[in-house]
């Protein structure tokens, strides 16, 4: 089995169908396999372990874009790696999707790890709790099933076109001529997470567009309930990556919202 297809089985798990509007899991992981420098031994039957592995950091050391950690775990201390990223020792990490790799030889290093878990991330504890939230809030099947279920609910009957403004579709379809540029949007709100990542998410629809298209992200630090009206003014920004494989696509961001 060569990295590449290790590092696809890692992020499997995070990989699982919902609309172009939420952290999108019909695209790549944002991480990358190691360096061809760094080829891997086969896997051995070791299984990976349940859940992302977590602790103080004991070592660190960068190597081939890499990051690797000596992680004091309620299994016990153990190497991880992951794509490059600050951390110093004391810090505590959450190692995200481990995979194991027994017996792994790093050429760049020229060390040899009993044991080493290759994962999709190395992070502060906090930002991994945050990152998850924001998942987890909109993980399918039970994020795309709650908006359906929400937009089912809201009527979205006789929501006008906002003056100088685009759709709902529109903006789908323009987004990449869009990029950057700030828009108006009307719309009703068919579901509303407050306080993740210190910020507001707006679910916004108006009836136009098809599955995929017809349901708008927005992040703001309004206060709006399901089924509200609204006119949106925010910027677009488009494949908004927040790590472990969720991707938006599109969406609105700091956006100012007025209740109509």
């Amino acid at each position: 089995m060569n990295t590449p297809r290790l590092f696809l089985a890692a992020s499997l798990a995070l990989l699982v169908g919902c609309t172009q509007s939420q952290p999108v899991a019909t695209q790549e992981p944002a991480s990358a396999p190691p360096p061809q420098a760094e080829p891997q031994p086969e896997p051995a039957s070791a299984p990976a372990p349940a859940g992302p592995m977590a602790g103080p950091v004991l070592e660190t050391m960068d190597a081939g874009g890499y990051t690797y950690v000596k992680v004091k775990t309620a299994q016990g201390e153990t190497w991880a790696a992951a794509p490059k990223v600050t951390v110093k020792v004391g810090d505590e990490v959450v190692v995200q999707n481990p995979m194991p790799m027994p017996g792994y030889h790093s050429k760049t290093l020229d060390r040899t790890f009993e044991m080493l878990y290759f994962a999709t991330a190395i992070l502060p504890t906090d930002q991994a709790a945050a990152a998850t939230a924001a998942a987890g809030a909109e993980t399918p099947p039970t994020g795309a099933a709650s908006r359906n279920r929400a937009a089912a609910q809201v009527d979205l009957s006789g929501i006008q076109k906002a003056e100088g403004g685009h759709t709902v579709e529109e903006l789908f379809a323009k987004k990449a001529d869009l990029a950057g540029q700030e828009v108006v949007v009307r719309g009703r709100v068919v579901k509303f997470n407050a306080g993740i990542m210190g910020r507001n998410w707006i679910h916004l629809r108006d009836g136009t567009g098809a599955e995929g298209t017809n349901d708008l992200t927005v992040t703001t630090q309004a206060q709006v309930g399901v089924g509200d009206t609204v006119l949106v003014r925010g910027k677009v920004v488009t494949d908004k990556d927040f790590g472990f494989g969720y991707r938006y696509a599109l969406l609105l961001e700091d956006a100012q919202v007025t209740k109509e």
